[in-house]
């Protein structure tokens, strides 16, 4: 999704009135970018593991009023999470020839096409039980620490420094806020921080935020996780039980 499609999306369905306008301006210098600025952001997030992880965690930068998209060690857990599944995965990691060639494009939605897969992977490790999460990264940050590829190899060592220095499941949340948001656009979903609006039963009417989204093996998110505004506590709906919060309640059949 171009960026000036974003931008038109959250316009109309991000925060409440009162609350809007800072993230359409988070978005507004991304989309006058320069080509030439556009093609180091598509370099950089067409480097793996850790050029992909600090593209990603600014492009969606933390939302913290909201609780979205935040944890400092988001980048590092990003990184981990790309190393850990192009280890088990080693066909889902695109050719280096063609990372080269799409960066080289400034399109981010190039870029994102191309690592859809990985993209996913990344976002599927995350409903894994963490003791079994944190496990495969570090099998993964073991395995690499020889790699012949200096790249994998000096991102593994990094990495295994900050896994033993600093705590990082405060941002195992703000991972996966992000990477929903990247594979929601897709199917022009909802990410998270996206308004909605339950137009059915037993939520009829009540509108809210939507926190995280739900997806099955493959194909498009099979239901988001919603915090309404009357209720702290979050609630999974179906795909098809939300609507943007901005779009009008369907007419009621006249009394007869």
């Amino acid at each position: 999704m171009a960026y000036s499609v974003a931008a038109r999306l959250l316009e109309a369905r991000d925060t409440p009135s009162g609350a809007g306008g800072r993230h359409l301006t988070l978005f507004a210098p991304r989309e006058h970018r320069t080509f030439h600025s556009r093609v180091g952001d598509t370099r950089l997030a067409a480097d793996l593991p850790l050029g992909r992880a600090t593209h990603l965690t600014g492009r969606f930068p933390p939302r913290r009023a909201l609780g979205l998209y935040d944890g400092a060690g988001r980048q590092t857990t990003l990184a981990m999470l790309y190393l850990a599944v192009a280890h088990e995965s080693p066909a889902l990691v695109p050719l280096p020839a063609e990372l080269a060639w799409v960066a080289e494009l400034g399109e981010e939605t190039a870029v994102d096409v191309t690592c859809a897969a990985l993209d996913r992977a990344a976002r599927r490790a995350l409903d894994d039980d963490r003791w079994r999460l944190w496990t495969r990264v570090d099998q993964a940050l073991a395995a690499n620490q020889s790699n012949a590829d200096w790249r994998l190899r000096d991102a593994a060592r990094g990495l295994g420094r900050e896994l033993r220095s600093v705590s990082l499941r405060g941002s195992l949340d703000g991972a996966r806020h992000t990477l929903d948001a990247l594979l929601v656009a897709a199917y022009e979903g909802h990410a998270p921080g996206t308004r909605v609006r339950a137009p059915g039963p037993p939520w009829s009417g009540l509108t809210g935020t939507v926190v995280g989204v739900r997806w099955p093996a493959a194909g498009p998110p099979s239901g988001y996780e919603v915090r309404f505004d009357a209720d702290p506590a979050v609630r999974e709906l179906g795909a098809g039980e939300v609507v943007p919060a901005d779009q009008p309640a369907a007419p009621q059949p006249a009394a007869t």
